[in-house]
């Protein structure tokens, strides 16, 4: 989960309704990055993280009883193979996505565990075999993962309220275009990227949340309870292509 200390609480957003909002985004993008895959690519960036249910897990706290935000936590094989397993039932090409995704989100990372080491050296090989199986070129696996690693950063940045105030920018990622983008505020209820890379000179996108004022609970069964109980609200974000 996604976690925010606010005035009123903590806000949190789910890592699904994070995916969700990642997909809209995706689907925002110039219709030329559409490929004869661009089901399964929107399905694989709006459920990149459907293996993240949060009611399901444990160690949901901090040592001061708040809730832990993702960032807290390192990548654990159970996950690795939870999110392979659902990708590679649904299709191939999602699975793909999927170990290059895992791949990017352990690379670099000198605390992973041997057996997250050894899982992401094993689909290296997993990828060849099913790239051929499916006769596709890496080049085109590259292409469509800079989308889902794309609107996946751009996701966390609006999901983490990270928009940067009096017109400075925040950088995203390179797109699959091969170009690095940045996002900026046109003003209070409007942001923008630059380079524009959407369809729409204008569009909103949205995701829902849970405020909690209780900032301290005594167990993950008290957390999960008002986790769960809590009225979800939604946030509504516009997008406006700067001309100027």
């Amino acid at each position: 989960m996604i976690v925010n200390y606010t005035a009123l609480g903590w806000q949190i957003v789910s890592q699904r309704a994070h995916g969700l909002l990642a997909a809209a985004i995706a689907n925002a993008w110039h219709h030329k990055v559409r490929t004869e895959r661009w089901i399964e690519t929107l399905l694989a960036v709006a459920e990149h993280d459907d293996a993240q249910t949060e009611l399901e897990c444990i160690d949901l706290l901090t040592s001061q009883g708040g809730p832990v935000d993702f960032s807290m936590r390192k990548m654990e094989y159970a996950h690795c193979i939870d999110t392979m397993t659902r990708a590679y039932n649904k299709s191939t090409y999602i699975a793909l996505l999927s170990s290059m995704h895992l791949h990017f989100l352990c690379e670099g990372n000198a605390d992973n565990k041997q057996d997250v080491k050894k899982f992401i050296e094993e689909q290296k090989a997993q990828r060849n075999k099913w790239l051929k199986h499916l006769d596709l070129s890496a080049e085109q696996l590259e292409h469509d993962y800079r989308l889902l690693e794309w609107c996946d950063a751009l996701s966390l940045l609006l999901c983490k309220n990270e928009s940067q105030p009096e017109g400075r920018s925040i950088e995203i990622s390179k797109g699959p275009d091969g170009k690095m983008h940045r996002l900026k505020a046109l003003d209070q209820a409007t942001l923008t990227v630059e380079p524009w890379p959407f369809e729409q000179e204008h569009f909103d996108v949205y995701y829902e949340y849970c405020l909690l004022p209780q900032l301290s609970y005594k167990s993950d069964d008290e957390f999960k309870k008002a986790y769960q109980n809590c009225t979800r609200q939604t946030r509504t974000i516009s997008f406006k292509k700067n001309n100027n």
